[in-house]
């Protein structure tokens, strides 16, 4: 299996995401988890092939990690409605994931087998795939969000309940992720965290999301405050996820700058 195969595989899936968010509007419940599950299934069936024939795991170039970011928006859009029945997560989430997808097709990279020593680690896969999941749920609680602020006059308790759940499941895979890298780092390099512009953008959005839980608990907090703090602390992460490659103190002394 090799890159220029991933048009056909791109396109049974979103097709079939889309049939699911189509029957979603509709009630069709059945016909939205049978179709989502089934693109689910083809594009992981893609990244589980270009896996054997990299002979490594697909998450060395910033191309990859949007495969697998692809993967799980539309995962993460399932667990939500088959847990809050929104009819509209569907769609957003296979909109979000046809964007992610265009970029890997209109910007393709070159994915070769060669992994450098410190990515050989059995603590790498782990490390990345756990955190692209973390941003696919926080990525679904910034869509919320960006619901409740501009698109309802007022969100109900339900709603918030929705958002804070997402942030839950979000901030505890991402915690995993950073207790993951810590190991990697420590066998890599011989220490667990060395403020690396990588790891200190880490740190941030993970204090990020916790400022906005903590907010939330307090007795007299104001609801869209805490919706403009869930969206700074999404910015941030993306700012953690791929702005860092452009930042000039990461050019020369990240060991985390995504490269091809």
């Amino acid at each position: 299996m090799t890159w220029e195969h991933f048009i056909y595989f791109a396109i049974g899936a979103v097709v079939l995401w889309a049939i699911g968010a189509w029957a979603a509007w509709k009630d069709r419940t059945t016909v939205a988890y049978t179709t989502t599950t089934l693109g689910l299934l083809v594009f992981f069936a893609f990244i589980l092939s270009m896996w054997i024939s990299l002979e490594r795991p697909p998450l060395r170039t910033m191309g990859e990690t949007r495969l697998w970011y692809s993967f799980f928006l539309p995962l993460a859009g399932l667990i939500v409605y088959s847990r809050w029945r929104y009819k509209w997560i569907l769609s957003f989430s296979t909109i979000l994931a046809l964007v992610f997808i265009c970029v890997n097709l209109f910007k393709p990279e070159i994915h070769s087998k060669t992994l450098m020593p410190a990515l050989q680690s059995p603590w790498f896969a782990p490390h990345v795939i756990v955190y692209m999941f973390a941003y696919a749920v926080l990525g679904a609680s910034a869509v919320m969000a960006l619901y409740l602020l501009f698109f309802k006059k007022e969100a109900t308790d339900e709603e918030f309940e929705i958002t804070d759940n997402l942030v839950y499941v979000g901030l505890a895979f991402m915690t995993i992720g950073m207790l993951f890298g810590a190991l990697w780092a420590k066998e890599a390099w011989g220490h667990y965290w060395s403020w690396d512009p990588k790891e200190t953008w880490a740190a941030i959005t993970w204090l990020a999301y916790l400022v906005y839980i903590h907010y939330r608990l307090l007795p007299k907090h104001n609801p869209r405050l805490a919706l403009w703090v869930l969206i700074l602390a999404f910015i941030l992460l993306q700012m953690c996820w791929w702005g860092i490659n452009y930042l000039p103190s990461a050019q020369d002394s990240s060991v985390h700058t995504y490269t091809t």
